[in-house]
């Protein structure tokens, strides 16, 4: 099973369950953990391969459901019937694929700096990374992929955090997760096309140049789905700016449960 850590508040609180991108960990949480905690239980995960759930036993291949069923197994084990979920950047895409699987175990979404869809750049990018994965150090590719998504100079602490946290995970690890991008196209088109009807906030940076704006324009065609701007911020919209993550996500949370 993933490693996991739980914060229990109460018997009656709201479960709200983090999901991290690909490279991290649930330590990327780190600044969300003090705020979230005070309001409902925790579930923080960490994705096969990275953080310490490194020591599940490895498949040669997976793909996004085998992930995703990952997740929901943590949270039949601790018999989590239902959670509000928040994921940052791949993290999304498995939260969306939750709501696929399992809709009725979703209360909401908050996708931070969301994959919707890959545009040109993006798939040149993921083209020749799949060109030279098995010429050049991982660490490389996953540099410059960093470096691309994040670049302004604002961006270095979330850049540097995700690529230490890549450090960590190892290289045929990381072969078997940039194997999943040949999966990303249609199920995107499918993600896009098909509504779900729950509850969605797309908390985002305005200078996540690369996602922001697909974002933009999937919220005027999903009903229930929202988006909120965070100024000063890129792709990693909870670590560039937490406190304003931290609010908009827990007012949008609060907005379900009884006055």
């Amino acid at each position: 099973m993933l490693h996991y850590r739980t914060y229990e508040l109460n018997d009656n609180a709201p479960w709200v369950c983090f999901v991290h991108g690909a490279g991290g960990s649930s330590s990327i949480w780190y600044m969300q953990l003090k705020d979230f905690s005070q309001h409902y239980n925790v579930l923080m995960i960490d994705l096969r391969g990275h953080g310490k759930s490194k020591s599940m036993p490895a498949l040669n291949n997976y793909n996004f459901e085998d992930i995703t069923r990952d997740i929901i197994e943590v949270l039949d084990h601790l018999r989590i019937e239902k959670a509000h979920f928040i994921g940052i950047s791949l993290g999304t895409i498995l939260i969306r694929q939750i709501s696929e699987l399992a809709p009725e175990r979703v209360s909401s979404m908050i996708m931070g700096g969301a994959i919707i869809r890959l545009n040109v750049r993006a798939k040149v990018l993921v083209t020749l990374g799949n060109m030279f994965k098995r010429f050049i150090p991982y660490m490389w590719l996953y540099s410059f992929f960093a470096w691309i998504i994040m670049p302004r100079a604002r961006h270095k602490k979330s850049r540097m955090l995700f690529v230490n946290e890549a450090k960590k995970v190892a290289q045929k690890e990381f072969m078997r997760w940039f194997r999943l991008t040949n999966e990303l196209t249609p199920l995107l088109r499918y993600f896009e096309e098909k509504d779900t009807g729950i509850p969605t906030l797309y908390l985002m940076g305005e200078e996540d140049h690369m996602f922001l704006p697909t974002v933009e324009h999937i919220v005027n065609r999903h009903y229930n789905s929202r988006l909120e701007v965070i100024g000063n911020s890129g792709h990693v919209c909870n670590v560039d700016q937490p406190h304003d993550f931290n609010q908009r996500a827990i007012r949008f949370i609060q907005s379900f449960q009884p006055v």
